[in-house]
């Protein structure tokens, strides 16, 4: 079921280093307009997409790598519809919808992946936190005001709240000693 354990953080690593880098950009630019965020956003899901789509050749589960290569696919086409939209100067309506429908499609099926496999592979922690924290991020895109500054603003601190984490668990995952082990009694609680 597991991804060989030797090469498998540098997914994670990968993935946070494309957060980071977008949280650093949002937090250091000081043009938070809605057009900006498409572009930062597109080039987040692309490169996000790419990584994680071909991270997902690395595992074996039956169930989870398909989710993740579906992810990686819906990530590209979202970076690059996404980068041709902000590049063409589409407006606030348009980065809202867009993170909401891919922090929904994404963070969902992530969270999802973590459940299927919590308790058996140390990555999947990871996954849950990730998934939950994507989905959240769903929520929140369809909750608040249409302001571009603020919509910006949260992606970045998403970003780099995931990066960190990812991170973390990026390299938890490459010196870690253990991986969890199936419970004998069946139950996942």
């Amino acid at each position: 079921m597991a991804a060989p354990r030797g090469r498998y953080w540098l997914v994670p690593l990968g993935r946070a280093a494309a957060a980071l880098i977008v949280g650093a950009v949002i937090t250091f630019n000081p043009n938070h307009s809605a057009v900006i965020g498409l572009i930062v956003f597109g080039a987040f899901a692309l490169v996000s997409g790419v990584i994680t789509g071909s991270g997902a050749l690395a595992l074996a589960d039956r169930v989870v790598r398909p989710l993740f290569l579906a992810q990686g696919v819906f990530g590209v086409a979202a970076g690059v519809v996404v980068l041709v939209l902000g590049l063409s100067g589409a407006g606030l309506g348009v980065l809202l919808f867009v993170v909401s429908v891919w922090s929904a499609l994404t963070g969902f099926s992530e969270l999802y992946c973590g459940l299927h496999v919590r308790g058996k592979l140390a990555a999947g922690r990871d996954w849950l936190v990730i998934g939950a924290l994507t989905a959240v991020l769903a929520i929140v895109f369809l909750l608040i005001p249409a302001d571009a500054v603020l919509a910006v603003g949260l992606f970045g601190a998403y970003a780099v709240v995931i990066g960190v984490y990812l991170a973390i668990g990026a390299f938890t995952l490459k010196w870690g000693t253990t991986q969890p082990q199936p419970s004998s009694t069946g139950s996942h609680a």
